[in-house]
């Protein structure tokens, strides 16, 4: 009886403690997560070479916090005078996170990116499923297969926008009874009877067009025309053979001089601003928002607050149209050229973060299907709704949600292309989005023309071909061969600018002397080593 008592005794004891212990593990679970939810998320410092940030100050980047527990923190790289990428390589301090573009070779070659590859196979999921089989192009090269970086660029995207080659007023179209403008002449001859017929508008000298080559927005606004115009689409400062994948710097190219020596031409005719070399982003800008500047060349990416200007300050039939303009009928505007996916470019994780498992999270989550509609699309009932065919559609209202589109580039995009597990896109850019995007202007030129889309006027994408190996300005040259390029950029820059503001008789002879300047830099090298590259991306994809 007495050995009973006692086991009795020792059972409610032990009983006793047991509850007691997991009572005491509940109040210690319940304060831990009261903690990690009150807790100050973890700050990653992330370097962008756009020097542009996304901020969390808004509800998108509020709801990443909570969704991650990860706020980034913007380094501002616009007030250093030399480049941050040397900055971080010379000093070997580097941030969490580093969006370099071109730079991204150089950081690899210095040993400051972590290879993501292990990773990918630990936490990975999100990145495996938006990226799918082209997960293979975010791979380095042949030699070095490694994965370094999160993709930038829609993976699966669509062809319904296009700047095209060159962009004019809708109401220059419109004064001339909306003519077809298919060649630098016929574009020209328009500017030209538009000025005499209105030499001033809003009180300001009429402008026919206004360039900009500022910086890098040289390679877009003054380079990339010039291959446009003879057909050839966009691999950078490269024309690359279709046939044999060949890479030749672009302006070795006889034909790259037909654009250049029609500027030269329109230039001496009064219809080329010659603020066109000396202004900044901000004062083009700023230019074509007053409505006097006819036409300029640039991608589509500038011109929405442009658009919008013009829009406010009730000069909506001054707002640009989009046309695909060639130097003669034997071209075909290039413009919608399906490159496919490149990968290239990407976000990267230094080996200096301070926690790459949870930077590597991070980016993980943002690929997710969650992160991708939110987004793409934002919140639902406020930015976006489901109708009763489960079609995802945008609400057009006046409080949409902040931070709506602020989180694509330059981080992972499933695209327009890519259809989610609700059977929608990813993307909001869908053919019915965009002409409803259209202002009363645009719709009328397209009227006029029978098109719907500004995509419409142009060579589709069938016509034109896939290519084979991408768009070869997303490829890592040696860091001695990108510094021969940009030191040969340099030089062609300054050597266009000369020979457009020159006298029209010189033009073929300084021509002559830039291309043989450039073969004597050494450009011959870089081709081969670029066509060694092309050869081993295309291996390496397959």
């Amino acid at each position: 009886m007495r050995r009973f008592k006692y086991s009795h005794f020792v059972y409610t004891s032990l009983l006793f403690v047991f509850f007691s212990f997991l009572a005491g593990l509940l109040v210690f679970s319940c304060q831990k997560n009261d903690q990690q939810q009150n807790a100050e998320p973890l700050e990653l410092t992330f370097y962008s070479a756009d020097a542009e940030g996304t901020e969390f100050d808004n509800d998108i980047g509020r709801i990443i916090i909570e969704k991650t527990g990860v706020k980034l923190r913007m380094i501002d790289n616009r007030m250093n005078q030399t480049s941050s990428v040397d900055l971080m390589i010379a000093n070997n301090k580097y941030p969490d996170l580093i969006f370099a573009k071109s730079d991204l070779s150089r950081l690899i070659e210095a040993g400051a990116i972590l290879p993501l590859d292990n990773m990918i196979e630990q936490y990975g999921e999100n990145m495996k499923k938006l990226y799918g089989d082209q997960i293979v192009k975010l791979r380095y090269t042949k030699e070095d297969p490694s994965i370094y970086s999160f993709g930038t660029y829609e993976i699966k995207g669509n062809k319904y926008e296009t700047s095209g080659t060159m962009q004019i007023q809708n109401a220059v179209l419109k004064e001339f009874g909306y003519p077809r403008i298919k060649t630098l002449s016929d574009y020209e001859n328009l500017l030209l009877a538009y000025i005499k017929k209105y030499p001033e508008i809003n009180g300001h000298k009429t402008l026919g067009l206004s360039l900009l080559i500022d910086d890098w927005y040289w390679y877009v606004g003054l380079s990339n025309p010039g291959n446009y115009v003879i057909g050839l689409p966009d691999d950078g400062q490269w024309i690359v053979n279709p046939y044999n994948q060949t890479a030749v710097y672009k302006f070795l190219n006889p034909q790259m001089k037909t654009f250049y020596k029609w500027l030269n031409k329109i230039y001496h005719e009064g219809l080329l601003d010659p603020e066109s070399f000396t202004q900044n982003i901000d004062g083009w800008k700023a230019k074509l928002s007053e409505g006097y500047v006819l036409g300029t060349s640039f991608p589509l990416w500038s011109f929405s607050d442009i658009q919008a200007n013009l829009m406010k300050k009730d000069m909506t039939d001054r707002t640009f149209a989009y046309l695909p303009v060639t130097a003669s009928a034997q071209f075909k505007d290039p413009s919608l050229k399906d490159y496919g996916y490149s990968g290239g470019w990407g976000i990267a994780i230094s080996r200096q973060c301070k926690d790459p498992e949870r930077a590597f999270k991070f980016m993980d989550w943002m690929c997710s299907e969650e992160a991708q509609i939110l987004v793409n699309w934002g919140i639902e009932g406020i930015d976006y709704y489901y109708d009763s065919d489960n079609k995802r559609l945008a609400l057009n209202s006046s409080e949409q949600t902040g931070g709506v589109g602020n989180w694509l580039y330059p981080f992972p995009q499933g695209g327009p292309g890519y259809i989610d597990s609700t059977g929608n896109p990813l993307g909001r850019n869908q053919r019915e989005n965009i002409i409803a995007g259209y202002n009363y202007a645009e719709k009328e030129t397209l009227k006029a023309y029978g098109a719907e889309l500004w995509t419409d006027l142009f060579p589709g994408s069938e016509e034109l071909g896939v290519s084979k190996h991408g768009q070869v300005w997303q490829y890592p040259l040696k860091v001695q061969s990108q510094l021969l390029v940009t030191k040969v950029d340099d030089f062609v820059k300054q050597s266009l600018v000369t020979m457009i503001l020159g006298e029209e008789k010189n033009f073929e002879s300084e021509w002559k002397k830039m291309t043989s300047k450039i073969e004597e830099m050494g450009i011959h090298d870089i081709e081969k080593e670029m066509t060694g590259l092309i050869a081993g991306k295309i291996a390496l994809w397959n």
